[in-house]
């Protein structure tokens, strides 16, 4: 299971002022017209696992308008696939699209503008995750799930070895360094150096913003006191061997996770699902509380993880795909789908009631999904996600593991990246504040 982060809080004044490709505009601005209820075929390229059953309930209660699932690859790949569909004249009507790669869709004029066809769609969402999906006023895409960060714990070893759940970061590191002195074999955790929406979150939950657009000009604020924190935090913990410094979604973290090697994990609500493939033997054992706190008594966190359903410009059927798109994110029986399949839907209804059952895996926290809710209501994203977010996820993949083999300094590293992400704003043509 893989997934990179997500969000943005709100999404200011956007960078469809700053370089898009005039050669590309597929209508992406103009007002949608048609017949939402007129026969179609839609394609829909998507990566979430199993979605295929939201699908075919669709086609089932739509005959006329059906839906072709096409499996795809998430993160990069698959938004790079889309806009060279897109340029090509080929691509789908309906996308699967994680938050941090909006941006880059909407300047390459790949995505149509819904501002005006979703009717009271916006009303089935929390404010702030419906902001997920809009800049400058304009809708780009309807929510799909959410990720909000949470701590995993094995409540069974905790217990064992005389352990306290840690409200604070402070007690967390002070707490890895215990586990390592009473019992040689365990690790509190991992730093895993490969994924930098797994840090964005962390980055998010103290405070950072990095990236702003004021009328068209992008501000870039990676190295900032709040990551820089974050990061010095996790390097102090690795560099002291208080915490492993390896990978997650191994072979052998897998085996960590399962014998008890490790025993806490900062993940997302979905992390459920991942601990019920990988560890099997653990259920009843895991429990979920709020990540640590930097200071007690804040309700706190950040995102990791999360997705939207958005229309390709180029669709000749626009006005069927919001259809399907909002029938997908909205319905009772379509969210109660997204919940079995493992996700977290960003609809108010599909976070409460009877849509969600605790997950069997965690039958010893029959609560499961009401303290999530809570979790998620201190949740916080960036104001806005960058136009080149995967160069910034790249730099940090690049010199995060580095930095673990070698030692260093890992708040050093913000500043590494923070240069590499305005060069690259400046090479691609975006006005950068400073210039």
């Amino acid at each position: 299971m893989r997934r990179r982060t997500l969000l943005a809080t709100s999404a200011t004044a956007l960078l469809l002022t700053a370089c898009s490709n005039d050669d590309a505009d597929n209508g992406a601005d103009t007002a949608i017209e048609g017949d939402e209820n007129a026969p179609a075929n839609l394609v829909f390229w998507a990566w979430a696992e199993n979605i295929q059953r939201v699908v075919d309930l669709w086609n089932e209660k739509n005959p006329e308008q059906t839906v072709t699932l096409s499996g795809q690859a998430a993160g990069d790949e698959l938004v790079s696939k889309f806009l060279a569909a897109v340029k090509a004249g080929n691509a789908p009507d309906l996308v699967q699209a994680e938050y941090q790669a909006l941006p880059t869709m909407i300047t390459n004029n790949a995505l149509q503008d819904l501002s005006g066809s979703l009717g009271d769609a916006q009303g089935a969402f929390p404010e702030g995750t419906w902001n997920l999906t809009s800049f400058s006023g304009a809708t780009y895409a309807i929510p799909q799930d959410v990720g909000p960060m949470m701590l995993f714990y094995r409540a069974d070893i905790f217990d064992q070895m005389g352990l306290k759940v840690p409200q604070t970061w402070e007690e967390f590191g002070a707490l890895a360094r215990t586990v390592r002195d009473r019992d040689a074999r365990r690790y509190l955790t991992t730093f895993h150096p490969g994924d930098a929406g797994w840090l964005a979150g962390f980055a998010q939950q103290a405070g950072a913003n990095w990236w702003t657009n004021d009328d068209g000009t992008w501000s870039v604020d990676i190295d900032d006191e709040a990551t820089r924190k974050v990061l010095g935090f996790w390097g102090d913990l690795v560099n002291s061997k208080a915490v492993l410094g390896d990978p997650m979604y191994t072979p052998q973290w897998n085996s960590q996770i399962s014998d008890g090697t490790i025993i806490a994990w900062p993940s997302a609500v979905w992390g459920v699902g991942v601990l019920q493939g990988i560890a099997a033997n653990g259920s009843g054992n895991w429990q979920m509380v709020p990540l640590p706190q930097w200071s007690a008594g804040e309700n706190s966190t950040g995102f990791w993880g999360g997705s939207s359903t958005a229309v390709s410009a180029s669709s000749s059927n626009k006005a069927q795909a919001v259809k399907f798109a909002r029938w997908m994110n909205t319905d009772p029986e379509a969210l109660k789908i997204l919940v079995e399949i493992g996700l977290y839907p960003s609809a108010s209804a599909g976070q409460g009631g009877d849509v969600l059952k605790t997950p069997p895996y965690m039958s010893n926290q029959p609560n499961y999904y009401e303290s999530a809710a809570e979790i998620a209501k201190g949740a916080r994203g960036f104001r806005s996600w960058g136009p080149n977010t995967n160069v910034t996820y790249g730099a940090f993949e690049d010199r995060l593991p580095t930095a673990v083999r070698s030692g260093a300094d890992f708040a050093a590293v913000a500043a590494q990246v923070q240069q590499v992400s305005v060069d690259d704003l400046k090479r691609q043509g975006y006005q950068v504040a400073g210039d």
